[in-house]
């Protein structure tokens, strides 16, 4: 019904192959709205099993999941809510090893990890295969989109270019609001349907952030 995507849109959703690496808060949202927005092929990368801290914002899941691989659960929830959609799991973290292997087979890449190091590795690998990708990321009650590797040819390093630096930082575990990651990876989705139906404007070179303790927004040029 909308004429920025009307029918021709929706051909190119069914016909795209979307990959979510990452299948926990912000992976959550970002796979049930594009299922639900019609996307043909759905990858989900994840080596995780539910637990019970997941379940305030990781909204794929319920106590039924807990102890389950993540993309296990996912995907029997997705294919629950649409059989029109192709659900693809790689209960595997993402490594040198692998990212070029899985990443070669999709159109697009949603990033909806947590470290930096994978990060840097989509970065490289979506370089070097000319994949576009999404970036999200969340902590506390704030959250960031990007869109890189598309036309301005932005890229995560220049984001983030010190990358010795922030890979041998140790990981850590801060809390997050329930709600950010359903908000960021909504947006993720959204980014990903603009970007398959050819509509709007993107995030192309640009960052977005959002602060829900203030609901102050921004998008900054990079």
């Amino acid at each position: 019904m909308l004429p920025e995507i009307g029918t021709d849109g929706q051909m190119k959703l069914i016909k795209a192959k979307v990959l979510i690496i990452g299948v926990g808060g912000l992976g959550s949202a970002a796979a049930l709205y594009l299922t639900g927005a019609g996307i043909g092929t759905l990858g989900l990368v994840d080596k995780d099993v539910v637990s019970l801290s997941n379940l305030q914002r990781q909204v794929l899941y319920t106590e039924n999941a807990i102890g389950e691989p993540k993309v296990s659960a996912a995907s029997r929830r997705l294919e629950a809510m649409s059989s029109a959609t192709h659900i693809v799991t790689y209960n595997t973290y993402l490594d040198p090893k692998n990212a070029k292997s899985i990443i070669s087979g999709y159109d697009i890449v949603i990033d909806c990890c947590d470290n930096y190091s994978t990060r840097y590795l989509i970065n490289d690998t979506c370089l070097s295969l000319g994949t576009p990708w999404i970036y999200g990321s969340i902590g506390a009650f704030n959250g960031q989109v990007a869109l890189f590797n598309f036309k301005s040819g932005a890229q995560y390093t220049d984001l983030y270019p010190d990358r010795k630096t922030l890979c041998s930082l140790p990981r850590t575990s801060g809390g997050v609001i329930g709600t950010m990651p359903g908000v960021i990876g909504t947006l993720q989705a959204s980014e990903a349907i603009k970007l398959i139906a050819g509509f709007g404007k993107s995030l192309d070179g640009r960052l977005f952030t959002i602060n829900l303790k203030t609901l102050e927004t921004q998008i900054i040029d990079l």
